[in-house]
């Protein structure tokens, strides 16, 4: 894995569109198979369409202009939790689509004890959503990551979860173990939070930067 800088940062000293929990509906379930699953319906995103979200995943490195100041664009995403996001690996062409990878490193709620430092491969990007399967330390599937996009005339309805385990027998015997050391639901109810944020501030500069970057 490329080394990078995992220190939490100073929160960027900006207002910014801070949604609150209770503006989504949220929650966490057992699914039949076994594996748990934390999901989110969030709120209408205004004025942010499928097109901008599949623009900005593919996006997401570099800095722009945000209120004043010139700040690393995922930084600006959630100014207070995120820390670093790159392509690890892109396409044979230096394109991101699927079969690209993904490096996030993130404190949820800037809990030190809720780092997210992981590398996740894209499965699917488009129009309709977005799939990425993390991997522990860049070496034990653990997760995946299910994003869905509706568009309406006020913006974007925005659904996801966060599926942890997987298919077959092994997890549903190692659950009981394996959650509360990785994944307690607390730590879930956290990435729900910030994920609820994160979206939310999607109104806040995507449409500008979108504008400026394609359209201009």
């Amino acid at each position: 894995m490329k080394k990078v800088d995992i220190e939490l940062k100073e929160p960027l000293p900006v207002q910014w569109n801070r949604k609150s929990v209770d503006s989504a509906e949220s929650g966490r379930r057992i699914l039949p198979d076994g594996r748990i699953e934390f999901w989110i319906k969030h709120s209408i995103v205004k004025n942010v369409s499928p097109k901008m979200l599949v623009w900005w995943f593919k996006n997401i490195e570099g800095d722009i202009s945000y209120k004043g100041g010139i700040y690393n664009r995922y930084r600006v995403w959630h100014p207070e939790d995120h820390v670093h996001n790159s392509y690890q690996e892109r396409l044979p062409d230096g394109s991101i689509g699927v079969g690209a990878v993904l490096r996030i490193v993130e404190y949820l709620g800037r809990n030190k004890k809720y780092i997210v430092n992981i590398t996740t491969k894209i499965e699917k990007l488009d129009e309709e959503g977005f799939i990425h399967n993390p991997k522990l330390h860049g070496i034990l599937p653990m997760a995946k990551m299910v994003y869905s996009f509706k568009e309406t005339e006020q913006g974007t309805i925005y659904e996801n979860s966060l599926i942890l385990g997987w298919k077959g027998w092994t997890w549903k015997l190692l659950r009981f173990f394996i959650e509360p050391v990785f994944f307690p639901p607390v730590r879930g109810y956290a990435w729900i939070k910030h994920n609820i944020e994160e979206v939310g501030q999607f109104e806040d500069f995507l449409p500008e930067l979108y504008n400026k970057e394609v359209r201009q």
